[in-house]
């Protein structure tokens, strides 16, 4: 078990991280190395042989292997981003990169995405090196650069030009899994992600004549896309049920008494009240209209209009999705992949999945472990690359009044001490044991 120290580090290692700014504004404006040569010293302070790489200078990447017992098991990658999406000090109660701890607990961009997680694997690791243990199997650590952007710089570039440093690994955990869901009626439930949506980033193009304004133009480039665009928000997904989501809604189901009617997820997702929040997203692909940008001049109609979607994509479906895009966007509109990742599926029978649950479900003898499905994606992506299966397992317990998910990129990002010193616990038992 997690000692005080491990406890102490948790909290301070989150704080101190959130402290360093490392915003990430996209199109490689961001400096992660500042953070990652942090991780690298407390790894090193761990007896660990930390690498850093970089393929742009200054986004930075850690990678460091902690050896097991068996050398004939499978290794276990556990990996954190070091970047955080930006912030605005005018809307926060706190300085977001004050780290301040208050009222028993630590505020700033970072506290749930992901520095809290980052900090927890540097605490456990030293936990491990002042006590002399050793994992089952080697635990390859990672903490990468652009998670928040492309990943170009970070897990893509690792998996691409580093697969070495990887060697071994099977299977991957990461963010976002493993925390206190609470869904009204008391009842605490611990989602452990075994799947997410496919990343489609869409940029559409109209093309047409470009003229004065006064003038009739039936080849408006605006109107086109406008259309295409509406075309887009206004369109109903049909179901689609992958093996991660059915096995959440039956899971859920049998948690509160429901007959798991798959044939009729709509209805079933009115049965589970607030708990259908964790599989509502997931149960059809989607594609929101975000971005749209034409024209120079009021009175000038301009040859060509842009606008981006959104589009996410579950398991299988990619084929699907693409041709409904064709049919939608019509003969005048073009459409792209402006970023594109895969879907993913984990499977649950595992025995890495049950001592996740068990973990989970020693320090919350209380709490209910269901699977379920990430409606948007992570790292695991680009490590997939790499033939490793991914779970997100990033154990929080957390009281009612904080809803964790609306935290995401969210004003008043932050995470209970309690919470950390839960999370430290529950991930120490499960790496010791996977």
């Amino acid at each position: 078990m997690a000692d005080q120290q491990a406890l102490d580090e948790v909290v301070r290692f989150t704080s101190e991280l959130i402290r360093i700014d490392t915003s990430n504004f996209g199109g490689g404006d961001c400096r992660e190395r500042p953070a990652a040569e942090y991780a690298a010293e407390r790894l090193a302070g761990a007896g660990l042989e930390p690498i850093l790489l970089e393929r742009t200078a200054g986004r930075t990447n850690v990678v460091a292997r902690v050896e097991g017992t068996d050398p004939a098991a499978d290794a276990l990658l556990v990996h954190g981003h070091l970047d955080v999406v930006p912030a605005q000090a005018a809307d926060w109660s706190v300085d977001p990169f004050s780290g301040e701890i208050r009222d028993g607990v630590v505020w700033g961009r970072g506290a749930v995405d992901m520095k809290n997680m980052d900090a927890m694997i540097l605490a456990v690791v030293r936990g491990w090196a002042r006590e002399g243990v050793r994992p089952r199997r080697d635990v390859v650590v990672a903490f990468t650069a652009d998670e928040e952007a492309s990943a170009e710089d970070g897990s893509g570039f690792l998996a691409d030009h580093h697969p070495e440093l990887f060697e071994g690994c099977t299977e991957g955990v990461g963010e976002s899994g493993a925390f206190t869901f609470h869904d009204g009626t008391g009842r605490h439930l611990y989602p452990v992600a075994a799947g997410e949506r496919g990343t489609a980033w869409l940029k559409l193009t109209a093309r047409g004549r470009a003229g004065h304004g006064s003038k009739v133009n039936k080849e408006n480039a605006v109107t086109r896309l406008a259309a295409a665009v509406t075309r887009i928000g206004d369109h109903q997904w049909p179901l689609r049920l992958t093996p991660t989501v059915s096995a959440a809604l039956t899971e859920l189901a049998a948690l509160y008494g429901i007959e798991p009617d798959l044939t009729d997820v709509d209805v079933l997702l009115d049965k589970l009240g607030p708990a259908a929040r964790l599989v509502e997203a997931t149960v059809r692909n989607s594609a929101n209209p975000t971005m749209m940008n034409a024209g120079y001049k009021v009175n000038v109609i301009p040859g060509e209009a842009v606008a981006f979607v959104d589009g996410r994509y579950l398991y299988g479906t990619e084929d699907e999705f693409r041709a409904t895009l064709d049919r939608l966007t019509g003969p005048d509109v073009d459409w792209e992949f402006h970023h594109r990742e895969v879907a993913l599926q984990a499977p649950l029978d595992t025995p890495t999945y049950a001592r996740m649950r068990a973990a989970v479900e020693e320090f919350a003898p209380d709490g209910h472990v269901v699977p379920y499905c990430m409606s948007g994606g992570t790292d695991a992506k680009q490590f997939s690359r790499l033939g490793i299966t991914g779970y997100g397992f990033a154990p929080l317990k957390l009281p009612e009044d904080l809803d964790y998910q609306a935290l995401f990129h969210g004003v008043d990002e932050r995470v209970p001490v309690e919470a950390l010193h839960f999370g430290v616990q529950v991930l120490d038992r499960f790496l010791r044991t996977a």
